[in-house]
């Protein structure tokens, strides 16, 4: 079995891929290649989630083998069905699929009991009475070795009786816990007679009360994966100390599976926050408006922005899978997301804030529809009218009464041309009592319908424009970074204090072409000099809503032509 790349991203070769290719020609799993992608169900999936799907499912993909999705759901406090909805959501939508290997820890819950009895049986577990604030006393230091339980001889009769016990829901909360019995001097803290199961009266989403007591992470885990026959559990950097106990458990389980665990970085985005505390902390504190807010680094809060999944797994494969640490630039998320849309995204004029435009010398009652191409490179997109009047809004922006040397928009005295429609000159400008413009006073050339000159004279300055007669009023939404930090929280700083206060900018009275009333959720465009934007699910017909995914400005293509 060989690696065949993705035809969609040229795959590139990489050290976990090299181990598998390995494993494969000394036939060390069967000829097999098994992977899986294991959520907790306690919050919404991130972009550093999708880096680790398209690993894991791209992996199954490229060797011909199977990805299962399964969820670590051990702990029934945090978890919830909602998170399992939108974890499977996610996925589908990033363009993968587990078939009909959907599956669950707690379906083994049964299963991870008797092993732990087994583990019990032959003197490798015990119960242990003392609190959590003792154990953690116990296990010592980075420096200094742990100590051994008072409770960690208890004969094997008696744990037998006391984990059953557990399990009867005759002991409150706390009273006990279950423990390997490994080593208490292990230089890893986490080989030091790690906890493998507590009492926790809680609501089980999918078993309900059937159980009141739970397997640790650590030891499910490594379970469920030898359950599956999973023969390379895939995980981040953060594991690679946990992996001797996730070999300890799996070599002394019992069961016939040997799943490899393989580490690599895991994803750190420029001003980007990725840890599930804080994305949950953002969301039930108010900082944002949900776990789909499009400022939010979730797959959720993508999809909405206007993201694609294409650019989220060319990014993914751009980045490729690194053994160490690293910071990576936001920039190229933003490229790649820029070069899909300018790919797919038909083109359409807004003007976000509007400036009015009387056209002097045009006939009061004319209007002409203009032919407009959708996409200036893709002819199959065809064409659209767009209606032209006698007044028309622009951008404030694209008028300035005094302009700079190189400003080559519209001034007094100066012609631009109006996108697809005709040549036109400013001639006056009007001001309110506070002295601010609210009209210009313009004169168009006729001959020059379509934006042409026939004389062939040059104008610098091209503005994108609506009829006002024709306009439809819409909320456009402009999203920028959540952080101003390039690294939020770092240095034990308050991430919270480095929010960007201008990461969401509500304008209530922006104006767009007529064809985009009634554009259904989720469509996508770019607003002619302005940058890319989707429909809002909160849009309506009477009042559609955009936002904004990504301006057109992209330093990274900048800095990539530069370097190449």
């Amino acid at each position: 079995m060989s690696l065949n790349p993705s035809p969609e991203t040229g795959t590139r070769q990489d050290f976990i891929r090299e181990i598998i290719a390995a494993d494969l020609a000394s036939s060390r799993c069967g000829g097999r290649v098994a992977t899986r992608f294991p959520p907790e169900p306690n919050g919404y999936l991130h972009i550093g989630h999708a880096k680790s799907i398209c690993l894991n499912f791209g992996i199954a993909r490229d060797f011909g083998g199977t990805c299962n999705l399964r969820f670590d759901d051990t702990n029934p406090i945090t978890e919830d069905v909602e998170y399992v909805e939108a974890i499977q959501d996610d996925i589908r939508w990033l363009g993968f699929s587990w078939d009909d290997r959907l599956y669950y820890a707690s379906d083994y819950f049964e299963q991870l009991y008797q092993c732990a009895e087994s583990l019990i049986e032959r003197g490798l577990a015990y119960v242990d009475s003392l609190s959590g604030d003792e154990i953690r006393e116990y296990r010592g230091t980075l420096t200094e070795p742990g100590r051994n339980s008072p409770y960690r001889d208890r004969s094997v009769e008696e744990n037998l009786d006391l984990f059953r016990r557990m399990r009867a829901g005759e002991f409150p909360d706390g009273a006990h816990v279950l423990r390997a019995k490994i080593d208490m001097a292990s230089p890893n803290l986490n080989m030091r007679d790690p906890v493998l199961y507590r009492i926790r009266r809680a609501h089980h989403h999918r078993t309900g009360d059937a159980w009141c007591i739970y397997p640790m992470y650590d030891f499910a885990h490594p379970l469920s994966d030898a359950i599956e026959g999973i023969t390379h559990s895939i995980c981040t950097l953060e594991f690679e100390d946990h992996r001797p106990l996730y070999d300890w458990l799996v070599a002394n389980s019992g069961l016939p599976g040997r799943p490899q665990q393989i580490e690599f970085a895991r994803l750190n985005l420029s001003y980007t926050v990725t840890s599930k505390r804080r994305l949950l902390q953002l969301v039930e504190e108010g900082h944002v408006a949900g776990w789909d807010d499009p400022r939010m680094p979730t797959i959720a809060g993508m999809r909405r922005r206007g993201f694609t999944p294409e650019a989220i797994r060319r990014f993914a494969d751009e980045i490729g899978v690194a053994k160490r640490e690293n910071l990576v630039d936001v920039g190229l998320l933003e490229h790649c997301v820029r070069e899909d849309l300018n790919r797919r995204a038909p083109r359409a004029m807004a003007v976000l804030r509007p400036l009015k435009v009387v056209i002097e010398n045009y006939p009061e009652d004319l209007v002409e529809e203009m032919t407009l191409a959708n996409h200036p490179d893709d002819p199959s997109m065809g064409t659209r009218q767009v209606p032209f009047s006698r007044v028309v809004y622009i951008e404030q922006d694209d008028f300035m009464e005094e302009p700079p040397k190189k400003f080559f928009r519209l001034a007094p005295g100066r012609e631009v041309r109006l996108r697809g429609a005709y040549l036109i000159t400013c001639r006056d400008v009007v001001k309110d009592a506070d002295g601010r413009i609210v009209e210009l006073r313009c004169t168009y050339d006729p001959a020059t319908r379509g934006g042409d000159a026939p004389d062939g004279r040059k104008v610098k300055g091209t503005l994108h424009w609506v009829s006002a007669a024709h306009a439809v009023k819409a909320e456009v939404r402009l999203y920028d970074r959540l952080f101003n930090a390039e690294e939020p929280g770092a240095g034990d700083v308050d991430f919270l204090t480095q929010l960007n206060p201008q990461s969401l900018e509500r304008l209530d009275d922006s104006l767009v072409e007529p064809s985009l009333a009634g554009a259904p959720a989720g469509s996508r465009y770019q607003f002619e000099r302005l940058g890319y934007f989707i429909v809002d699910p909160d849009s309506t017909p009477e009042r559609p809503v955009f936002n904004r995914t990504v301006t057109l400005k992209d330093s990274w293509a900048k800095l990539e032509r530069r370097i190449g």
